[in-house]
């Protein structure tokens, strides 16, 4: 199989890929044709179905698994794939290992350590609602673990939200070494359950995308409420330590214009939002780096981080 992440102009295709998404549209000469989106575990690319009335092109939707004629070009800069045949797939053709993004990094192990995470927690209270999470509750674990920490953007794979979750605790961690005023047990708790909301704002793989809740809620809202949920279940836990848990939940993105409903007011609460601020922006720029590794100048210009970005060149 040819994976996406090889494509090169000129490259002529024929292999099975996951249809992420379709959807007919017009050319300004009011010809039909199809935007389609392709993808592996290694990526996603545009591709254009230019003659959808061909007897080539058989019935397919949305996340179906097809099989792809068609040639690698170059618009604008960007690949995508001029399509000329499409064959649905029938089950036991495919792997579907092979179309779904995964973490490069052992699932297993990222839990365990997160795990390591919630023992060294000293608060009873904040304990047990951690627990209740990643411990008692089997079908949030197994969400959590296969869940990506975003549709697009960063950390858009299966482990993507224990891997940006950990790296995330992990930071925060660090910073109650160097700033002892910080209360660790309240940042970790918070950092271990920012975007627990997510496990019910994204839908799972292969789809990956928003649903209902998601879109009239999003993750920040979700993950107050998943929190408070599994608190009231604790006997006697302190008011006071759960709006300072939701808090950092609910402050996480820092500012108003970037989703949070509240700006942080906690020193913990700051912490948190400049960790996972930090993972979120070195994640995407190691992505970036990534679907550029044979690239030896500038990328252009990035709307994310308002610069002309480029690898370093120092070995």
């Amino acid at each position: 199989m040819k994976y996406i992440k090889d494509f090169k102009e000129g490259d002529r295709i024929f292999d099975i890929y996951l249809c992420k998404h379709r959807q007919s549209a017009v050319t300004k000469n009011g010809k039909p044709y199809e935007n389609v989106i392709l993808q592996d575990k290694t990526g996603t690319i545009d591709a254009k179905v230019w003659e959808p009335g061909n007897p080539g092109i058989e019935e397919y939707d949305a996340l179906d698994y097809i099989e792809v004629y068609g040639d690698v070009t170059n618009f604008l800069g960007a690949l995508q794939v001029n399509v000329k045949r499409i064959r649905r797939c029938r089950e036991g053709e495919y792997e579907p290992a092979d179309y779904l993004p995964v973490s490069d990094k052992d699932i297993d192990s990222m839990y365990g350590e997160l795990l390591e995470l919630i023992r060294s927690i000293r608060n009873p209270y904040l304990k047990q609602l951690l627990e209740s999470f990643f411990v008692k509750d089997e079908k949030f674990c197994k969400a959590f673990r296969g869940s990506s920490a975003a549709k697009t953007v960063h950390h858009g794979f299966v482990g993507g939200l224990l891997e940006h979750t950990l790296n995330v605790t992990k930071l925060c961690d660090y910073y109650c070494g160097v700033y002892p005023v910080l209360k660790r047990d309240l940042l970790l708790t918070a950092a271990l359950c920012h975007d627990i909301g997510k496990t019910r704002e994204l839908s799972p793989f292969p789809e990956n995308d928003y649903t209902d809740d998601g879109q009239l809620l999003g993750h920040i809202v979700i993950g107050s409420q998943m929190v408070a949920e599994h608190a009231a279940a604790i006997a006697d836990f302190p008011h006071a330590l759960l709006t300072q848990v939701q808090h950092c939940i609910l402050a996480h993105h820092g500012k108003y214009e970037y989703g949070s409903p509240k700006l942080p007011a906690l020193m913990e609460a700051l912490a948190l939002n400049y960790a996972d601020d930090t993972d979120a922006k070195l994640e995407t720029f190691r992505e970036i780096l990534e679907s550029n590794r044979d690239n030896t100048g500038w990328f252009g210009y990035n709307r994310l981080f308002e610069s002309n970005l480029r690898a370093s060149t120092l070995e």
